[in-house]
């Protein structure tokens, strides 16, 4: 057995494309710069941690123009997209400038941050640890507060799989 890791045999072009595989729900996170500037991006990266405490993950590349603004914030919004909100996966991904412009959202009761309008589900988090691994750094969030739709189980997930969006259907 051995104590530590080999070295992968593939490359980093091959490493993305066999990720792409696994299906992910995607994500705007929020949350208010220093300034007052309201700040948002798109993350696929979110994974539940933990039911009691309740905690939830995402991950940020190292490079982005928002990680200052992540790393000192104390509190973030984890908006859950529906596929009807595909334009705004798009503008918090693409947009520079206020992505903010146009985009309808109420401020979250603890810290006053913006969740999205029309998304699937939000998690209001207070940014509870950060590890830098690799390329990224690691969220974990102690949820405050959350919230689903009032859809009555007929608004569908956006998806992001094999480069790709979709929805999902129930099989059963």
């Amino acid at each position: 057995m051995t104590s530590s890791a080999t070295l992968p045999n593939f490359d980093a072009v091959a490493f993305r494309r066999v990720l792409g595989k696994f299906a992910t729900g995607v994500t705007v996170i929020t949350t208010r710069a220093d300034s007052g500037e309201l700040i948002g991006i798109t993350a696929s990266s979110f994974n539940s941690v933990s039911l009691t405490p309740p905690l939830v993950l995402w991950s940020l590349a190292t490079t982005s123009s928002s990680m200052p603004v992540f790393r000192a914030n104390s509190h973030y919004v984890v908006n859950v997209l529906a596929a009807s909100q595909l334009d705004l996966c798009r503008r918090f991904a693409t947009v520079k400038g206020d992505r903010f412009a146009g985009v309808n959202h109420q401020a979250s009761e603890t810290a006053g941050l913006p969740v999205l309008e029309g998304s699937l589900a939000w998690f209001e988090c207070h940014n509870r640890s950060r590890y830098e691994e690799g390329d990224h750094v690691i969220f974990v969030g102690e949820v405050q507060r959350c919230g689903i739709a009032d859809d009555n189980g007929s608004i569908t997930p956006l998806v992001f799989q094999d480069g790709r969006f979709h929805t999902i259907h129930p099989l059963e």
